[in-house]
């Protein structure tokens, strides 16, 4: 890693594309990841559109690393003349010490925000009110990467720069394994969101857990990359 994250960013969306077992389906997750269309991305080449339609549907052979630098390259470009946001976020969470596999998304607000807006603006549902009632940033975490690859102590980490703050946890199926893990870490944040299901869906002891630690907790079913797109416009 070194201390530009443009360079750090450009070399893992290389690598992850070229030794991909499917280059064009990679080299799609990352334009979509950008919210760069295909139109776009193939006028920052000097393609057509069916060019860049083909090498990510499959239709021509895997994009050789020349052209793959230069898909690389476009995509930095077009972040950094609409404001770097995808850039600078890459680099907070590699500040934080952290993979962009285990920490989707991290970032800290200018001023704290009602937990209740936050929940609108991702289509979320209370289902336990918390102490707390103000957020002042949030952290989207792989539930299964974060449970598979941290210690307990470095939960921690996931904090940022304050415990005032959401931990939404992606990969859940109830929610079981990111709420005993939070058990373990003391203060507790000022509110948990589990993404990807509803309240029918929920453990049933969570409600207990999050009531018995004084945090808030709330659920959503929208779609991953729609709420990280709500949760930066929101900060």
């Amino acid at each position: 890693m070194t201390d530009d994250p443009r360079a750090d960013l450009a070399e893992r969306i290389a690598g992850d594309i070229t030794l991909s077992d499917d280059p064009g389906a990679t080299l799609r997750k990352w334009r979509t990841d950008f919210d760069v269309s295909q139109t776009a991305l193939a006028e920052e080449l000097d393609v057509s559109s069916s060019v860049v339609s083909d090498y990510e549907s499959g239709r021509r052979s895997s994009p050789g690393i020349a052209l793959v630098t230069r898909v690389v390259e476009a995509l930095l470009d077009i972040d950094e003349r609409r404001g770097g946001d995808h850039i600078r976020q890459y680099g907070r969470v590699l500040s934080a010490g952290f993979d962009s596999d285990v920490v989707l998304d991290l970032q800290e607000y200018p001023t704290a925000l009602p937990a209740s807006d936050l929940y609108d603006a991702v289509g979320a549902t209370e289902v336990v009110s918390g102490d707390r009632d103000t957020v002042t940033g949030h952290t989207v975490i792989d539930s299964i990467e974060a449970i598979r690859r941290l210690r307990s102590d470095e939960f921690y980490r996931l904090y940022g720069q304050s415990t005032s703050r959401v931990l939404s946890f992606t990969n859940v199926s109830r929610g079981e394994s990111p709420l005993v893990a939070l058990r373990v870490v003391n203060p507790t944040p000022n509110a948990v969101l589990l993404h990807g299901l509803s309240e029918d869906d929920l453990w049933e002891h969570a409600p207990a857990l999050a009531q018995r630690d004084g945090y808030a907790l709330a659920v959503t079913e929208m779609d991953i990359e729609e709420m990280l797109t709500a949760l930066r416009e929101h900060a």
